[in-house]
């Protein structure tokens, strides 16, 4: 019998399409509200009560929906000194487990935000949701949910469906995995996991993301003096723990090129992934970069589209993203400061060890400092990135009917810069897991940064991909 030809798609896009607009934007419009900042940029999260509220308003409305999936549990799992997390059960028609996978905690305000938007001011204007957190990663408890009701408003079977939404994931996720060996027995073995909180390159068609970048960094610190001294008398003979921190930062990127120089921190790119990244040269075009804010001037830093994927998705990356030590412009006077500290980024190969990434630049940097400056970088993340296995026939199909049923267009796939702890992690512990990652922080979307924005018409359309997704999965009988 083919189920998944029984169930409706115009009838299946309806029923989501009005839910997200009678009560998840209205939820997300709340959710937005919620100042519920990540543990590593508030760390009185837990005395602020904000990750709590956030928690209630998804716990609330989830509830509120569990009468419509017979049997179905919530349950908000806390261990001692750890964020919560959201723990969902929806039994299904066979013993077979999908795990669907989001999180609620989201990145500091960041400045730069339009005159009417802010991070945690929601605005609709057309299609866009404004506010921090809607699409990274809000809506996906909502969509998971909604996806499942739709099945059950048509009667389509699916398999067996656990829902876990962390509040650390934009600090590492480093609650998670004590949450997943808890929760272990309750967990099963999933065939398929979906995780909702990745990227697509444009808002024409569904993206698969089939790798994500590890990432590790922290806080490099040069300290030359005890105190700040007049510039005029110490210049020339106390060296500038700025001009120090320059330097040790070319111990690991080439100021001129961007490129990282260490070959540790390198990694054979799979031939797979270059041929995708020049399909995907040749969908997007110049979307590649277009769809960043650039100053007027300034140019990608390369014109080769395809090496511009490769750069984004698999190969290792530098920012800084905080300085620390100086003064505002506006009180800066002639002082030679004491310290020079910066937060550092790096994005590393999908599969480089994070854990080892980070302690090998550490040893980079920290050796034999200039002048004998006291230098320290203080470790704080060392996520591993993560490489999708080959999709197994059923499910290349599935993102091939679905992308077309609710987009229109082929399914496109493509890796994603970012990072996803959570996927790595459970990458090892079920290797024989088939995965659909995908998301709708798109162009101009702008995560973590200024004017973030959810594209409403592409989380309903993801919804509904995860929906016959899901169906095809019980179809397949879990096949990985």
């Amino acid at each position: 019998m083919d189920i998944v030809r029984k169930m409706d798609p115009d009838r299946l896009s309806d029923f989501i399409s009005g839910l997200w607009d009678a009560e998840i934007v209205p939820q997300l419009v709340d959710y937005i509200r919620i100042p519920n900042k990540s543990p590593m940029f508030d760390a009185q999260w837990a005395e602020h009560g904000y990750m709590d509220a956030a928690v209630k308003l998804m716990e609330d409305w989830a509830r509120s929906k569990l009468s419509q999936l017979p049997g179905a549990t919530i349950e908000v799992v806390r261990l001692e000194g750890r964020t919560p997390l959201i723990y969902i059960e929806v039994p299904g028609a066979s013993d077979d487990t999908v795990m669907l996978y989001g999180h609620l905690d989201k990145q500091p305000e960041m400045t730069g935000w339009a005159d009417d938007l802010g991070p945690w001011t929601p605005v609709i204007k057309g299609d866009r949701l404004y506010g921090r957190g809607g699409a990274d990663d809000g809506y996906a408890i909502f969509g998971s949910l909604a996806a499942l009701l739709a099945l059950h408003e048509q009667g389509v079977p699916h398999a067996r469906c656990v829902i876990m939404i962390e509040a650390c994931e934009e600090s590492g996720s480093y609650d998670l995995p004590h949450y997943v060996d808890h929760l272990a027995p309750r967990i099963g073995s999933p065939s398929l996991v979906v995780c909702l909180d990745s990227g697509c390159a444009n808002y024409d068609q569904l993206w698969l993301t089939t790798s994500l970048r590890g990432m590790t960094g922290g806080n490099l610190t040069v300290q030359v003096l005890e105190e700040g001294v007049h510039s005029g008398d110490a210049s020339g003979v106390v060296p500038s723990s700025f001009r120090i921190l320059r330097e040790l930062l070319s111990r690991l990127e080439d100021p001129v090129t961007g490129q990282i120089k260490p070959k540790e921190l390198h990694v054979d790119i799979p031939p797979q992934r270059i041929e995708q990244a020049k399909v995907c040269a040749d969908v997007l075009g110049a979307d590649i970069y277009d769809k960043f804010p650039w100053v007027e001037g300034m140019r990608p830093v390369t014109s080769d589209l395809a090496e511009l994927v490769l750069n984004r998705t698999w190969r290792p990356q530098l920012a800084v993203t905080g300085v620390g030590g100086m003064p505002p412009l506006d009180s800066a006077g002639n002082v030679l400061r004491p310290q020079t500290s910066v937060k550092l980024s790096l994005r590393v190969p999908p599969t480089l060890n994070g854990a080892k990434a980070g302690e090998f630049v550490k040893q980079l940097l920290e050796a034999d400092p200039p002048y004998g400056a006291k230098v320290s970088f203080k470790l704080e993340k060392d996520g591993s990135g993560w490489n999708a296995p080959q999709l197994s026939p059923w499910l290349e199909q599935a993102v091939a009917d679905a992308s077309q049923h609710y987009f229109g267009a082929p399914a496109a796939y493509m890796g994603e810069g970012g990072s996803i702890p959570f996927m790595g992690m459970l990458g090892e512990k079920f290797p024989k897991a088939q995965f659909l990652i995908t998301g709708v922080l798109g162009p101009h979307s702008n995560a973590h940064g200024p004017n973030e924005f959810l594209h409403i018409p592409t989380g309903k359309k993801v919804t509904m991909v995860v929906a016959e997704v899901v169906a095809q999965h019980f179809q397949a009988g879990g096949k990985a």
